[in-house]
């Protein structure tokens, strides 16, 4: 068994991908075959002693896509550069189309419908409804042809898939449109013989209704776009070029032709480009990249670096153990799309209604057609009015609006809070949520170090050992030194001058300066060891081992040798995180934290909290293990993060929402973002999300009720028993009816309380 990839061209949406799976599966040999419309990749898994690779070309070739097998040493970056370049354009041509669409709909739009405006829109006599019927209806013949020209994918699309047996919202739009247009092409033959006719065109409907689905698919499209500029982002990540140490001599080269086993050298200030092992040198890198942890990690000799991560202080010399695809980073690129191919689709509301009312309406047709024609012996003309009043009475217009409506009147009340929701399937999704993981940097807590504890020894004070410590650290560039810093001029201390040659950096331990003539350390444990002051810390030791177990990092400040004090550095938690976690245990929602840092800091943090689970120490791929174990248990999970690290578990949950201050790559990668960072939003999301659905339910059902009432009527029912056939006057206005209170129940949902 092998398993390859390949890229496949020509499809569009789901039903394309799902049809790529359906005739690959079907192959003798063929184990899996998953297709991801987003990457427009198929990863397939078959025994190659009875399938070749021709074979499975030539089987996606009949479906009507292309497969191209791609280049086993996959270039990543490349490929993904490519793909955005083909979206780029594809959004750019569908925006044309759009633009086409509206340029022709807004002036059929006023002609067909300004006489009745109250008084009435003015119009040229050549073309008005009174004084030239046959040119007021040509024009709108006209008029109509090139919007349903740009719009030719509906119907293309939704004919195929109606055909296959799985009518979607495409299909509801070429059937309803398609019937108006048909049945205003006949109207359009009468009006040379019955100038009345001219009341009876429906190119407007058909007309506009395609122009806006066309804008809610363009929308669609940008939002798609977003996840594989997410993947390109963090492929950025890794510098291009790297330093190579060869001979003693250094050589800046591409870092696609660095090898396993050549050192490298890695500058203060530098991004890492290769995963490697350190042979020489120290640092602190930050590597929240992959670990989410704010707070740097000190390297050494003999310590893991990985691709991506931020040198801060120190120069250091790497031995690369990983390159290309192998990489941490590459990983992670795959673990995104592998989440991206898995993640169900979501099937919408109105497709499942389309599904049933469709075929259902269009047999109506048919048969009430036959009927009059084989029993009741009418005319050809009579038996084509049957048909058509029966698919124009049906017209899925407010169909097609109950579940756009409700998502835009919802979305907006998103905005308006802060909270943007990136498609129609986030709200679907959020109004079934039962489970919500949270990461704990920067979405539970703050995100950033602050001082949280000042121990000062005898002899010194708070305000003594903060202003020591925080004047040493203003030549420093680390995070736990700006934290000191930024307490000290909170609090308004004056700091000590630092003279130019008057300090130094102890690469992986901490600072020591000049400070009004005395010398002045600020670091960890091992500096104080460097320093051979650990009897003078002694006495304190046992809160130090205590703040740390809290997960706060203890600083030691010594001045001219003594222990002047600890100053304790944490990532603290949100004003709201609690008050926020307490809300959703009473929505009825399991909360787990999700984090890479320690044990003993997670748990801490989760106690503060009132968290009921907490699973610590997970890197990016073991977080998207955890949340497809959640939802193998059948819960629907939503995820919360910021971090680069997070994006590959917001993706593979149902719902991923990104907080607001968080990394791009996160920000692209969820499904919605909490534009101000405050967990209470979390809430209020899925409250919203119930509400909208809600709503298209009740929407879907008045445009339903409607659309039926009249069916059986357009059929003929009435003319059977001596009454009238169905007036295309009655049917607009039944039309009409169901639209209006579609966006009136709609609209409803701005008065919603959050």
């Amino acid at each position: 068994m092998i398993t390859e990839v390949y890229n496949i061209e020509g499809m569009s949406c789901a039903a394309c991908s799902s049809a790529v799976e359906r005739v690959t599966r079907k192959l003798a040999g063929v184990s899996q075959s998953s297709v991801n419309l987003t990457t427009a990749k198929m990863t397939i898994t078959y025994d190659e002693t009875q399938v070749t690779r021709e074979k499975i070309e030539e089987k996606v070739g009949r479906a009507g896509f292309k497969a191209i097998l791609a280049a086993p040493g996959r270039d990543l970056k490349k490929e993904e550069e490519e793909l955005f370049t083909k979206q780029e354009e594809g959004l750019k041509k569908s925006f044309h189309r759009l633009l086409v669409a509206v340029c022709f709909a807004v002036p059929l739009l006023y002609i067909a419908m300004g006489h009745m405006v109250p008084g009435g829109l003015p119009l040229p006599p050549m073309i008005d409804m009174h004084q030239n019927p046959v040119n007021f209806t040509l024009i709108q013949l006209a008029l109509t042809i090139p919007v349903l020209i740009a719009g030719k994918k509906f119907y293309t699309g939704g004919m195929r898939a109606l055909v296959k047996g799985n009518p979607n919202m495409d299909s509801l739009v070429a059937v309803g449109t398609g019937s108006a247009f048909l049945y205003s092409l006949v109207k359009t033959v009468q009006v040379f013989s019955n100038p009345m006719a001219a009341h009876q065109l429906y190119y407007e409907s058909a007309a506009v209704v395609v122009t806006l689905v066309m804008v809610g698919k363009y929308m669609e499209g940008r939002s798609k776009g977003k996840t594989s500029e997410a993947i390109r982002k963090l492929m950025e990540l890794a510098p291009d070029t790297a330093v190579l140490l060869e001979n003693g001599a250094e050589h800046e080269v591409a870092t696609e032709t660095v090898a396993v086993g050549q050192h490298i050298l890695i500058k203060p200030g530098s991004r890492v480009p290769l995963d490697g092992r350190v042979v020489e040198g120290s640092s602190s890198v930050d590597e929240s990249m992959l670990t989410g942890e704010s707070i740097p990690v000190e390297k050494a000799a003999g310590d893991e670096v990985i691709g991506g991560s931020v040198n801060y202080n120190g120069a250091m010399e790497i031995e690369v153990t990983r390159v290309g695809g192998d990489t941490t980073l590459s990983k992670i690129v795959r673990m995104m799309e592998d989440a991206q191919g898995k993640k169900a689709p979501i099937s919408k509301l109105a497709d499942r209604v389309a599904g049933i009312f469709v075929p259902t309406v269009m047999a109506i047709a048919a048969v009430a057609a036959l009927l009059w024609w084989l029993v009741g012996g009418q005319e050809l003309s009579f038996v084509l009015t049957i048909f058509v009043s029966v698919l124009v009475i049906a017209c899925p217009c407010a169909l097609g609006l109950a579940t756009p409506t409700a998502i835009m009147v919802g979305t907006g009340v998103g905005a308006g809070h802060g909270i943007l929701i990136k498609s129609g399937e986030a709200l679907e999704t959020g109004q079934r949520v039962d489970t919500v993981v949270l990461d704990k940097t920067g979405t539970i807590t703050e995100g950033k170090p602050k001082v949280t504890d000042i121990l000062p020894a005898a002899g010194f004070s708070e305000e003594e050992v903060l202003r020591l410590a925080a004047s040493g650290e203003q030549a420093s560039e680390h995070p736990l030194g700006a934290a000191i810093l930024a307490c000290a001029r909170e609090r308004e201390l004056e700091l000590f001058a630092l003279p130019a040659d008057g300090f130094e950096n102890q690469t992986g331990q901490g600072i020591v300066a000049m400070l009004d003539g005395k010398e002045t350390a600020v670091g960890n444990l091992r500096l104080v060891k460097a320093l051979g002051a650990e009897e003078a810390f002694a006495p304190h030791m046992a809160r130090a081992e205590q703040m740390s177990a809290e997960g706060k990092t203890p600083m030691f400040v010594l001045s001219e040798g003594k222990a002047a004090g600890i100053i304790a550095v944490a990532d603290t938690i949100k004003e709201t995180s609690i008050a926020a976690i307490d809300a959703m245990k009473a929505m009825g929602i399991d909360v787990y934290m999700l984090t890479g840092d320690n044990r003993k800091t997670a748990e801490y943090i989760g106690k503060q909290a009132h968290l009921p689970h907490v699973i610590a120490e997970v890197l990016p791929n073991e977080k998207l293990g955890v949340i497809s174990g959640l939802q193998s248990e059948g819960k629907t999970v939503m995820m919360v993060g910021d971090g680069i690290n997070d994006a590959p578990a917001l993706i593979q949950a149902d719902l991923g929402a990104a907080i607001g201050s968080g990394s791009d790559i996160a920000l692209e990668s969820g499904d919605m973002v909490l534009m101000k960072s405050d967990l209470m939003d979390v809430c209020r999301a899925i409250r919203l999300s119930r509400a909208t659905i809600r709503n298209v339910k009740q929407n879907l059902f008045w445009a339903f009720f409607y659309n039926s009432l009249g069916i059986p009527v357009a059929a003929g029912l009435l003319y059977l028993f001596g009454g009238p056939l169905l007036s295309p006057m009655i049917g607009g206005f039944a039309m009409s009816l169901s639209s209006v209170c579609v966006v009136s129940n709609a609209l409803r949902l701005r008065g919603l309380k959050l």
